[in-house]
Order: C-alpha cells, then sequence, then structure tokens
C-alpha cells in the first residue's frame, strides 16, 4: 500500500464545492432539476426519448425488459470480454445470455463468429464501446436488421465520443450512458436510456413508470456520498478510501441484485453544465492517450487523439502483467487490471456456455491493463507512467 499521492484508475471530470452546491439545491427542487438534465440530453443527442435512472446497469435492465415486451426472442448476444455488470443485466431481465468471442484490438465482436451467434431466438445484440473505443454498429446494424434483432448500445465508457462524425449511444436503437464515478462525467452514480424511436420508447416508458423515485433516507445518502466522493478521489487523498479493503476499490463484482430507482434530484442538480465538462474532458483524455502512446512508443490502442476512459495495452505474458501491475501500484499510479476474466468464467454463467472457447476473451483477460488518462493526471504522472512502461519493456 502506497501512503501519499495515488492516482484513482478512472475518475470523472473532479466535482468541486459548486457542484455539492447545486446537488443540495436539487433536493428542494427535485422535478426542476431532472427535467433540466433530461431536455439537454434530448438536446445534446439529438432524440426523441430520455429516461434518467439510478445507474447505466439499471438502464440496460430496464431496456432489456422493456425490448423483451416487443418480442419474443429470449436470447441476448453479448461479448465475451466485457464488464461483469453487462450478463448481470441480462440475467436480471429475465432473459438468456449469449457469448461471442471479440476482436482482441478493438474489443469488439468477432464480426463472423457474431453472425453465427444470431438465432431465431435472439431478442438483441447488446455492443459495447469498451473504454470508448467504438464498436462497428453500422455492421452490427446490417446483420440484425433484416432478422428483426434489435441493437443495443452500451456508451457507459463512451459518452461524448463520436463514430464518423456520430455520437455513440445514439447509432442503435436504444443506447445507455453511465454517470458512475469512474466515467467521463459523473454523479456519484447514475445513468440514463436515449432512443429516437417512439416503439421502444414508449414501451421503455411503461417500464419506467413502475420505476420508484428514491425516498429521503436515498437522497440524504446520495448528497453524502457524492460529498466524499469530491473530496477522496482527489491522487493526494485517494490512497486513504484506497487503503480500506472493506470498500473493494477496484474489484470486480458480479452483482447479483440490480437495484431500479429513478435519478435522484440531488444526482441530477450535481450534473449541472455536464455539456462543459464532457468537452474539457474527453479533451484531456485524448491528450493524455496520445502523449502516452508517444512517450512510451506504445501501438497497442488503435485510435489516435481519442478520448480514452482508460488506455488499453496488451503486454506479452501476465507474468509481465503482473510484474507492471505491482511496480505501478507500489508508486500510486493508477493503473488497472481491468476485467479479470472472460465472460464464460463467472460463476453465474457456467449454465450458458455449454463448453463454448472464446480464446480472444481470454487472452484480453490474462494479458491486459489498462491506463489511466483522467484529468486529475499531472504532466509528472503522464512521465511517470510512460517511464513505468519503458521499464517493464511493454511489446505492443
Amino acid at each position: 500500500m502506497k501512503i501519499g499521492r495515488t492516482l484513482p484508475p478512472a475518475a470523472a471530470a473532479a466535482l468541486g464545492c459548486r457542484d455539492v452546491c447545486h446537488a443540495l439545491s436539487g433536493a428542494l427542487a427535485p422535478r426542476r432539476a431532472l427535467r433540466a438534465r433530461e431536455e439537454e440530453l434530448r438536446r445534446e443527442f439529438e432524440v426523441a426519448h430520455v429516461f434518467p435512472v439510478s445507474s447505466g446497469t439499471a438502464a440496460l435492465t430496464l431496456t432489456l425488459r422493456a425490448l423483451k415486451s416487443l418480442s419474443p426472442g429470449t436470447e441476448v448476444v453479448i461479448p465475451a470480454y466485457t464488464c461483469f455488470s453487462v450478463p448481470a443485466a441480462v440475467l436480471n431481465a429475465g432473459l438468456r445470455p449469449v457469448l461471442c468471442d471479440i476482436n482482441p484490438v478493438t474489443f469488439d465482436f468477432d464480426h463472423v463468429r457474431l453472425q453465427r451467434a444470431l438465432r431465431s431466438t435472439t431478442l438483441c445484440v447488446i455492443a459495447h464501446h469498451l473504454f470508448g473505443i467504438p464498436s462497428d454498429i453500422e455492421a452490427i446494424r446490417q446483420v440484425c436488421r433484416d432478422r428483426g434483432i434489435f441493437v443495443v448500445e452500451d456508451a457507459a465508457q463512451a459518452m461524448g465520443v463520436r463514430r464518423h462524425g456520430r455520437k455513440l449511444g445514439t447509432m442503435g436503437d436504444v443506447g445507455i450512458f453511465s454517470f458512475g464515478r469512474g466515467k467521463h462525467i459523473t454523479c456519484g452514480s447514475g445513468g440514463a436510456i436515449v432512443t429516437r424511436a417512439d416503439h421502444i420508447g414508449n414501451a421503455i416508458a411503461e417500464q419506467y413508470r413502475t420505476v420508484p423515485a428514491p425516498g429521503i433516507w436515498e437522497g440524504v445518502k446520495d448528497f453524502v456520498s457524492l460529498a466524499l466522493m469530491a473530496t477522496f478521489i482527489r491522487p493526494r487523498l485517494y490512497w486513504i478510501p484506497a487503503a480500506l479493503p472493506f470498500l473493494k476499490l477496484g474489484d470486480t463484482v458480479f452483482p447479483q441484485r440490480i437495484r431500479i430507482r429513478r435519478l435522484s434530484g440531488i444526482k441530477a442538480a450535481a450534473l449541472r453544465g455536464w455539456q462543459t465538462k464532457l468537452t474539457r474532458s474527453n479533451q484531456l483524455r485524448s491528450n493524455t492517450s496520445d502523449y502516452l502512446r508517444e512517450a512510451a512508443s506504445l501501438r497497442a490502442a488503435p485510435w489516435r487523439s481519442h478520448p480514452y476512459l482508460r488506455l488499453p495495452m496488451l503486454v506479452e505474458s501476465p507474468e509481465q502483467k503482473q510484474r507492471m501491475y505491482a511496480l505501478a501500484k507500489s508508486r500510486g499510479l493508477g493503473v488497472s487490471l481491468a476485467y479479470p476474466a472472460p465472460v464464460s468464467e463467472i460463476p453465474e454463467l457456467r449454465n450458458f456456455v455449454n463448453g463454448d472457447q472464446f480464446p480472444a476473451a481470454r487472452h484480453v483477460a490474462a494479458n491486459l491493463v489498462t491506463f489511466p488518462t483522467h484529468e486529475l493526471l499531472e504532466d509528472r504522472d503522464k512521465q511517470a507512467l510512460a517511464a513505468l512502461c519503458q521499464e517493464a519493456c511493454i511489446a505492443c
């Protein structure tokens, strides 16, 4: 454990005292704050329907339940390497996950395997933009359109990112965003569903009507959590929560239960000014990623001048991965091991694997590290990360 300046592996645009004060105002006028954020999201992403909820996972679960009401399909195709919350949402929606191996460079689907994974029982495909790297939504929609299969964009890690000039989260049938503490912008936790399609929007609205608003006690917890996060996410203090094992910071957990609530007025008000923060955050992430690629001669990340949520790097072996992680941890540099296993090795999903193999997903899980790109990094941190790459002799 390092005592002193420590980088969080992921962090959103830093919240200040003004943001915390805005959050407090949201407790007094929650409907006003929620309406303002809904309208901002509607305009920013040019969509007809916006549904703010308590988390990105809640957004995905609610979306799947709505799609289930529109189609007899029972299966959801997901990447074999992705956030563990994705298969958890599928199960919580009462659907069956079907795994598809990935392209180890882009983390998108292996598109040849994707076509084989689609069946008459497929309800939808969840395409993620892992670490902010765009999946090829056009190609996925092309193979799904004639079969009546929905395309859900998991843009939880890609808010504000574009592909061919189009904003991620708006290219599929429906998109979801996250406002978690490690995303591009944050209000502590939260998420949103967006869609242009009226029939999907109406189906989600039916589900949304049954979603309760957070109670007074939940609001108090939201405010306290937000204030603590705004204080302790900063590098000079982050070593304190990082040293508390019961907080499980950085642990990858498969959520057994997904709590679905509407976004609280406190969180909605804390997002005030999010467009400006998002633009600044993504520009700084692009600059940091470019610096690390050039200073450490890295070739793993496929796009230049791109706002990676975290910069992914495949190393030569699991041993090299662990060695670099240990060095980084001792120096407080915020390097992360990302997701520790392919989805196929999650115990709760064993009954859905049927002996299938996912070699690319397993290779990525064994050899991937990610570097922080957020705006809390100073020049000395970037230099230290580049030196770590060179010291560990990464071959990318």
